[in-house]
C-alpha cells in the first residue's frame, strides 16, 4: 500500500482509528460516570460508618493505628470485632475500600477523559482521601478531638468533589452548554448561599458530636423551655444542677450557644432551599431535572429537620443521631449538584433552544 495513502488513513478523522479514539476522548463513559457515582454512594455509607463511631463514643475503640491492636488490619480476626471495636475496625476497612476506588476512578479519569479540569479533579480526590486517612490516624494516635472535627469536614467535602465529578463525566452535562440563560442568575446565588450555610451546619454539628457529652439541649423547639435560653451564672447552675440529679453532664454557656447557633442555622438553611424552590417556580427557563432535584431538596431537608429534632428528644440515640448525619451529607450532596447544574446553565446572554432533556418542567410552569 502507498505510505502516503497509509498516513491518510490513519489521521483522517473518519477512519475506524480516528472514530474511537473521539469516542473516548470526548464522549462520556457510561460505566465511568457509573463508577463515580458508585464511590460517591460508597463515601456516603462512610460517613454513614463514621457517625456511628461518633454516636457509639467508638473512635478510641482501637487504640493504634495503622494496626489494629497490633494486627496488619486487613488481617484482624473477625472473632474480634465485638462491641465498639467492631463499629471503629469496619469504618477503617471501609475507608480502604473507599480509598482504592478514589485511586481507580482516578488512574480511569486520566486514561477515558482528556479534560485536564477532569483530570485534575482526580488528582485532588486522590490527595483528600489520603489526607483524610491521615486525619483519622492522627485522631487517634494524638487523642485530639479538634481533628475528628477537620476529618468529619473533610469527608463531606470529598463527598461534594465526587458530585462535582458525577456530573461533569454525565452526557446531559455536555448538553448543558447549549442553553446559555440569565434567567438563573438569582437562583443560582441562592443554591450556592444555601450551600455554604449546610456545610457550616455540617460543620457545627461535628464540633457538637465531637464534644462526647450529653446534649446542651434536651427540648426542642425551645431551649430549657424558653425560645432564647438564660445562660447568666444563677442560670447555668440551676440548669446544671437540674442535670446532676438526672445523671447528665455539666453544660456551659458555649456548649448551650453552639447548639443554638446550630438551630438558628437549620433556619437558615431551611430558608434557603425554600427560595430556592420558589425562585424555580417563578422563573420562566425552568429546567425538568433541576425542578426534580429542588424538590428532593425540599423532601430531604423535612426529612433532616425532623431527624434533627429526634436526635434531641433522645439525646443522640446512635441510630437517630447516625441518620441525621447521613441526611446532612445528602442535602449537601444534593446542594453541590443543584449548584454544578444552575453554574453551567446561568451564563447570561442570549438564551439557546432547550434540549428535549431540559424541557421546564410542567409542573412547575401549571400556575
Amino acid at each position: 500500500m502507498d505510505p502516503a495513502l497509509t498516513r491518510s488513513l490513519v489521521i483522517r478523522d473518519d477512519t475506524p482509528i480516528a472514530r474511537v479514539n473521539n469516542l473516548v476522548s470526548d464522549e462520556p463513559s457510561k460505566w465511568l460516570n457509573r463508577f463515580v457515582w458508585f464511590t460517591a454512594l460508597a463515601t456516603l455509607f462512610l460517613i454513614c460508618s463514621g457517625g456511628m463511631v461518633t454516636s457509639k463514643g467508638a473512635g478510641l475503640a482501637v487504640p493504634d493505628w495503622p494496626t489494629t491492636f497490633g494486627y496488619n488490619m486487613f488481617l484482624f480476626p473477625a472473632s474480634k470485632w465485638v462491641g465498639g471495636i467492631f463499629f471503629e475496625h469496619t469504618h477503617r476497612l471501609i475507608a480502604s475500600a473507599v480509598g482504592l476506588l478514589t485511586i481507580i476512578l482516578a488512574v480511569w479519569l486520566w486514561r477515558a477523559d482528556r479534560r485536564q479540569s477532569v483530570r485534575n479533579l482526580g488528582l485532588v480526590v486522590v490527595a483528600a482521601v489520603v489526607l483524610q486517612g491521615l486525619l483519622g490516624g492522627l485522631r487517634v494516635a494524638m487523642l485530639k478531638d479538634q481533628i475528628g472535627i477537620f476529618h468529619a469536614c473533610l469527608a463531606q467535602a470529598f463527598l461534594g468533589l465526587l458530585v462535582v465529578i458525577g456530573l461533569m463525566t454525565s452526557r446531559f452535562w455536555k448538553s448543558l452548554r447549549q442553553l446559555a440563560t440569565a434567567h438563573l442568575i438569582s437562583a443560582r446565588r441562592i443554591a450556592w448561599a444555601t450551600a455554604l450555610l449546610i456545610y457550616l451546619q455540617l460543620g457545627l454539628g461535628a464540633t457538637m458530636r465531637h464534644e462526647h457529652r450529653d446534649l446542651a439541649i434536651l427540648d426542642f423547639p425551645t431551649a430549657y423551655r424558653a425560645w432564647i435560653p438564660d445562660t447568666s451564672a444563677a442560670a447555668l447552675a440551676a440548669i446544671n444542677n437540674w442535670r446532676d440529679s438526672r445523671g447528665l453532664s455539666d453544660v456551659t454557656a458555649f456548649q448551650i450557644w453552639l447548639q443554638m447557633a446550630h438551630r438558628f442555622g437549620a433556619a437558615l438553611v431551611a430558608i434557603g432551599v425554600i427560595a430556592f424552590w420558589l425562585s424555580l417556580r417563578r422563573n420562566g427557563s425552568r429546567l425538568l431535572l433541576l425542578g426534580r432535584l429542588s424538590n428532593v431538596w425540599v423532601a430531604t431537608l423535612i426529612v433532616q429537620i425532623t431527624l434533627g429534632a429526634w436526635t434531641i428528644w433522645s439525646n443522640k440515640a446512635a441510630d437517630i443521631a447516625t441518620a441525621h448525619v447521613a441526611f446532612g451529607a445528602l442535602m449537601f450532596a444534593e446542594a453541590v449538584a443543584i449548584c454544578g447544574i444552575t453554574a453551567r446553565v446561568s451564563l447570561g446572554g442570549k438564551e439557546h433552544p432547550v434540549p428535549a432533556t431540559l424541557q421546564p418542567d410542567p409542573a412547575l410552569t401549571a400556575s
